[in-house]
């Protein structure tokens, strides 16, 4: 049994469609095919039914992906730890992050970064919470920038910054009058007004909904997006309001910017954290960044 078999194997785990494993493999199909042949006959159980249309794992693949994963998981891990002895700074970091964070933070940090480590390569993956917290948790990234709470119990996590949230309304709205500004705006006071929000599996969509529902309704969403400057532009346009962190608030001589009025105490934050998957050896590299993350994020 060969590890190039185990990553076919899983390769086509991952694909159900053999074409398209041996596509992301680099490989010819009857390749691809030949080595699943020859590692079902060594192990002596069939891995994958396939017939014209489909290609689906048996009882006893399900059993082997699982253990596959794992062996290359840990050769993975050797093998960047012995990178990290022999090389010390230089290597590869793959950093997720969700959009609404990493367009405000990684400008900021990773000059800082490639000015201290010039030899370790840096890919940047953006993606949704959800989708984030399954790449991490698989080790597709080495770390990832999320918000609290984290569904996924396979993940560790430690605090970067927690942040105000506020809210976003139209100029001229009666929610940004002077007395209300100067009170904060009670969040129970906003039930029967028009949300805008973020697309469902972004965790600052959740945060906003978990806000109204604490407060005893829920949100009248009228208008959702995947970015959250089309949101605010879109409150800035009447469309409605929205809750944005305070991280993301904007400028003013910027066009179509929202008037920005403080909630009510106890005012409501969020946590933003560095997320890595649970006992998965963090690379020197790792532990760089997270220093400078540290360093120039601060509260």
């Amino acid at each position: 049994m060969e590890l190039r078999q185990l990553q076919y194997a899983l390769a086509i785990a991952k694909e159900l469609n053999f074409s398209r494993a041996a596509e992301k493999l680099h490989i010819a199909q009857p390749s691809l095919s030949q080595q699943l042949a020859k590692l079902e006959k060594e192990i002596g159980v069939q891995l994958f039914s396939r017939n014209t249309n489909s290609v689906e794992l048996t009882y006893a693949g399900k059993i082997f992906m699982g253990k596959a994963q794992k062996i290359i998981d840990t050769v993975e891990m050797l093998k960047r730890e012995m990178d990290d002895i022999s090389q010390m700074r230089k290597g590869r970091l793959v950093v997720g992050s969700l959009p609404i964070t990493g367009s405000h933070i990684l400008p900021l940090v990773l000059p800082v970064f490639h000015a201290r480590y010039p030899d370790i390569e840096i890919q940047l993956v953006e993606e949704t919470t959800r989708n984030l917290e399954a790449l991490t948790a698989s080790g597709e990234t080495d770390i990832s920038l999320l918000s609290l709470p984290l569904a996924d119990p396979s993940l560790s996590w430690e605090t970067l910054v927690e942040e105000e949230i506020c809210l976003a309304v139209p100029h001229g709205h009666p929610l940004a009058e002077a007395d209300r500004r100067r009170d904060g705006v009670r969040i129970e006071d906003l039930k029967g007004e028009p949300f805008i929000v973020l697309k469902k599996g972004q965790g600052f969509r959740m945060i906003t909904v978990d806000l109204c529902r604490k407060a005893g309704f829920e949100p009248n969403i009228v208008f959702e997006s995947s970015n959250i400057d089309t949101v605010q532009a879109l409150v800035a346009a009447g469309m409605g309001i929205a809750f944005v962190p305070r991280m993301v608030t904007r400028d003013r001589s910027i066009p179509l910017t929202p008037a920005y009025v403080p909630l009510a105490e106890p005012k409501p934050t969020r946590t933003l954290v560095i997320a890595y998957r649970y006992g998965r050896y963090l690379p020197k590299s790792a532990e760089a960044f997270i220093a400078v993350l540290k360093e120039v994020v601060k509260p």
